[in-house]
């Protein structure tokens, strides 16, 4: 119990260390503006049309798209940018409690920065949208429009029908929340992980990798690149379902009852078995990282 207290210490004191820290202000400044970019369309179109949404349709229609899902999680490298966290009160923890904790404090830190993260891309979702919302668990007049029309092609922001079919709002929004969150801690953990067996640097370009990964898998592009016709898109798309991790992480790509896509839970507990797996390698890697510490004269 007093080792959990003090991993949770160490976790805790990086959170203090975002007071007035311009590094963090500006990661949540971005991710603002983000949500205003992506969002706006929805919204605007409601306003033509003289339509109302549904208070979590925004954050559905948004981050149910895996470029979406892939830009907020680059954000995480700015956030993430002084892995792995070395401060000055570093040597005091160290001193005072095994490295294994202060390995434990860093991973929590990870966890609970990131679902605060979550938590504000769909809390800033939810705010731009609520002028024109109502809280009831159905889909608007403006999810119809997008996803039966044909006007969500023409702005770049095609709701999929599947979803609407098959899920609710609360439902489908606590899902994307949890792929969303699941997605971006893979993506914080390999920055770690690299950070912590080469070089911050290494930390950065493993991220870029792992999107680019997943952004080289998406459909069009897979089929692009192999030169496929029409007649194979379907097997594209499950190729690409269950090879890129950025596709996990997409709603719309999953098994609903009637094809051969990743269900949510293999997703989820692929998603937790990468998590395991590097959190091992996380603390091999800590009991053999070399701090540095330099002594200024006063």
């Amino acid at each position: 119990m007093r080792d959990i207290k003090q991993s949770f210490q160490i976790a805790f004191y990086n959170f203090r260390l975002w007071k007035k820290n311009p590094r963090v202000i500006m990661t949540f400044a971005l991710a603002f503006v983000l949500c205003l970019m992506l969002s706006d369309k929805a919204v605007s179109l409601a306003r033509s049309y003289g339509t109302n949404m549904q208070i979590l349709e925004a954050f559905v229609w948004t981050f149910g798209d895996g470029n979406s899902i892939m830009i907020s999680s680059l954000l995480l490298i700015l956030l993430f940018a002084d892995m792995p966290f070395i401060s000055q009160g570093t040597p005091y923890y160290l001193y005072r409690t095994k490295r294994s904790l202060w390995v434990w404090g860093q991973v929590i830190y990870v966890v609970l920065a990131t679902v605060l993260y979550t938590s504000f891309l769909l809390a800033v979702s939810c705010i731009i949208c609520a002028p024109l919302s109502f809280p009831g668990n159905m889909w608007s007049e403006t999810g119809a429009l997008l996803g039966y029309s044909g006007v969500g092609v023409k702005i770049a922001l095609p709701a999929s029908v599947k979803t609407m079919e098959m899920s609710y709002p609360y439902q489908c929004a606590a899902v994307i929340f949890l792929l969303t969150t699941l997605y971006s801690l893979v993506i914080a953990s390999v920055m770690l992980l690299f950070n912590l067996c080469k070089s911050q640097f290494m930390g950065v370009i493993s991220v870029f990798v792992l999107n680019l990964y997943g952004l080289l898998l998406s459909p069009q592009i897979f089929m692009t690149l192999f030169q496929l016709p029409q007649t194979m898109e379907y097997k594209a798309n499950l190729a690409v379902g269950w090879l890129s991790p950025l596709n996990h992480a997409t709603y719309y790509m999953h098994n609903f009852g009637y094809d051969y896509l990743p269900r949510i839970w293999m997703s989820t507990g692929m998603f937790g078995g990468i998590l395991i797996i590097i959190l091992l390698l996380i603390c091999k890697m800590a009991h053999r990282y070399e701090f540095h510490f330099l002594q200024l004269n006063e």
